[in-house]
C-alpha cells in the first residue's frame, strides 16, 4: 500500500508508533484491520505480523499489505520462538482477556519489549458514572454492561503491580485525555493509558 493511500493513524495508534524504533521486528496480537502495522512498514520499514481472530478483520490486514495469522490469544503465542521481536504490541486488549497474566508473559518471552494500552477505569468520568448508579460508557469504554467484552477492568496502580509481581519493569508510562498527556492525577484525570515494559535484567 502507498503511502497516499494510507489513512493517518488515531492518536493512540500514533504515540504506540513513535514508540517503535525504525527497522524493530514487531509482533501486534490483536490487529484489528492492521492500520498501524501498515503504517510502521510505511513509515519505519518494520518486519511484523499481526494476530486477529476475526476473518474480517484478516481480510482487511491483506488488503492493508499486512501479513497476519488468524488465532485465538487465549490459546498463548506458541507458534513464535523465544525473544524473536523488539516490539509486542497488545493495544485496547488485555481488558478482555481472560489470562491476562499469562498473555503479558508471553509477550514478553517472544518480545524483548512488549506496549500495552488499556482504559483507565479510574478515570474521573467512569467514577461520577458509578456514583450515578451505572456502569460507565465512555469514548474509551464504548460498551454497556450487558454487551462488553471487557472482564478485567483495571487502573494504573493495578497494572503496575501485576507488572512487580512477575518481575516486569515499567519503562515509561503516559496517560491522555482527549488526544492529550496528563502529568497531573493521571489515575484520575486520564484514558486511556499507554505502557511500554520489559523484563527485569
Amino acid at each position: 500500500m502507498s503511502t497516499s493511500t494510507l489513512k493517518p493513524l488515531r492518536p493512540d495508534l500514533q504515540l504506540i508508533a513513535d514508540w517503535i524504533a525504525p527497522g524493530s521486528r514487531v509482533l501486534d496480537p490483536g490487529c484489528g484491520d492492521g492500520a498501524l502495522l501498515a503504517y510502521l512498514k510505511t513509515h519505519k520499514q518494520i518486519s511484523g505480523y499481526g494476530v486477529e481472530i476475526d476473518v474480517d478483520n484478516i481480510v482487511h490486514c491483506v488488503e492493508n499489505g499486512v501479513e497476519a495469522i488468524q488465532g485465538n490469544l487465549e490459546a498463548g503465542l506458541a507458534e513464535f520462538g523465544d525473544g524473536r521481536f523488539d516490539h509486542v504490541v497488545l493495544s485496547q486488549t488485555i481488558q478482555a482477556m481472560r489470562n491476562t497474566e499469562q498473555i503479558l508473559l508471553e509477550m514478553l518471552r517472544v518480545g524483548r519489549e512488549a506496549i500495552v494500552t488499556f482504559p483507565n477505569f479510574g478515570y474521573w468520568q467512569n467514577r461520577v458514572q458509578i456514583l450515578q448508579g451505572h456502569m460507565p460508557v465512555s469514548e474509551t469504554i464504548p460498551f454497556e454492561w450487558y454487551n462488553t467484552p471487557n472482564i478485567h477492568w483495571c487502573m494504573l496502580g493495578d497494572f503496575e503491580r501485576l507488572c512487580a509481581k512477575n518481575g516486569i519493569r515499567v519503562i515509561e508510562r503516559v496517560v491522555m485525555d482527549n488526544g492529550k498527556r496528563i502529568h497531573f492525577l493521571p489515575n484520575l484525570l486520564g484514558s486511556p493509558a499507554f505502557y511500554r515494559v520489559a523484563r527485569e535484567a
